[in-house]
């Protein structure tokens, strides 16, 4: 496959460099100053997935004679079962470039579309919230949901779909508990059995405490306990700038009952209301999918994400979705495996799910 069928300039004004440790404060200072530049766009993320998959990461930056004007991390994924790719970014809903102009995203592009080809893999994808004005091939598969948060919890309830309103109301009768709490240990029983009842193999554990331990601050964890202290649902979250991203999450068998979701989802936002956060990032779902219809039934609008590739030894996109009919077989053995065997076997495998 050749590049320039890509038809992505070049440009004379800044050169194109990788990512070292003394250059990673300014690549966060950039990302957080640039109106797309998002938390997965961060520099930390290079060590954490280093640090917990081995994958070899490459990220490079954008320089001109002001300094750095455009980031793009990218990540080298590579299985026997599941394939080779280079992705920006693997285990993060956006990535892609981000620039000063659109000119220096097309020549990060040409960059990433180089390294494709020179590392042999299926195929370069780019994950960006944003269309973007190139000539790579785009697939559109997922939405992401979120919205802007009012002023305090009435108004944050009152913007509910009313359906959702009455089930919030619901939750805060089934005399729940909301705390942050920093404790992989419980967050991290209840989101594995959750992953383990949807037929999905679960992280490991030292991915979740990296994630900690690289962006500190950044990073905390909302516990759901039941009327006799019990956990029921966990979340862990991100914040970037004036937002909060709820990523990882799940509930045990009777957070469905009690509606442990919803009472948490809920008092996030107003505790990051009333920490001046202003927008509430619901994530990325699988357009129609059952997720998707939950955060619909909230009144938030579906915004289409868009995720470009350029194909080097592949000859279409990837279909890694549970919705896949040849993993159907595969999602309901795993359902069925015993919660300790999940926990260690997952890790195997999910490391190349990103």
């Amino acid at each position: 496959m050749k590049l320039a069928r890509q038809g992505l300039p070049l440009s004379n004004k800044c050169q194109i460099k990788a990512l070292t440790q003394d250059t990673c404060a300014n690549w966060d200072q950039y990302v957080k100053a640039h109106s797309q530049g998002s938390f997965f766009h961060l520099s930390g993320w290079q060590r954490v997935l280093q640090q917990s998959f081995s994958h070899p990461c490459h990220f490079h930056y954008a320089e001109n004679n002001r300094g750095i004007c455009g980031v793009l991390p990218l990540v080298e994924v590579k299985s026997r079962l599941f394939g080779h790719a280079l992705i920006s970014t693997p285990f993060c809903v956006y990535g892609g470039a981000i620039g000063d102009d659109e000119s220096i995203v097309r020549q990060l592009e040409l960059r990433a579309c180089e390294l494709a080809e020179q590392l042999q893999v299926d195929y370069l994808e780019l994950r960006y919230r944003e269309q973007q004005q190139n000539s790579l091939l785009l697939k559109q598969a997922h939405s992401v949901f979120g919205w802007q948060l009012p002023g305090n919890a009435e108004q944050i309830l009152g913007k509910i779909k009313k359906k959702q309103r009455a089930v919030i109301r619901h939750a805060m009768n089934n005399q729940l508990n909301f705390s942050v709490s920093q404790d992989i240990n419980v967050f991290y029983s209840i989101f594995s059995e959750s992953y383990r009842n949807l037929g999905t193999p679960v992280l490991s554990k030292s991915y979740f405490e990296q994630l900690m331990a690289v962006f500190g601050e950044q990073i905390d964890i909302a516990l759901v306990l039941d009327k006799d202290k019990q956990p029921s649902a966990a979340v862990m979250n991100f914040y970037f700038n004036d937002q909060v991203l709820p990523y990882y999450g799940g509930g045990n068998k009777q957070a469905r009952q009690l509606k442990s979701a919803d009472f948490m989802y809920f008092t996030l936002m107003c505790r990051a209301r009333e920490r001046g956060l202003s927008w509430f990032d619901f994530g990325r779902s699988k357009n129609d999918s059952g997720a998707y219809q939950y955060k619909k039934n909230w009144g938030m609008q579906a915004q289409s994400l868009y995720y470009y590739y350029h194909l080097v030894k592949a000859d279409a996109p990837p279909n890694l979705s549970p919705n896949n009919p040849k993993y159907k077989f595969f999602i309901y053995a795993w359902r069925k495996l015993p919660l300790k065997l999940s926990q260690w076997l997952g890790p195997v495998l999910s490391k190349y799910l990103g």
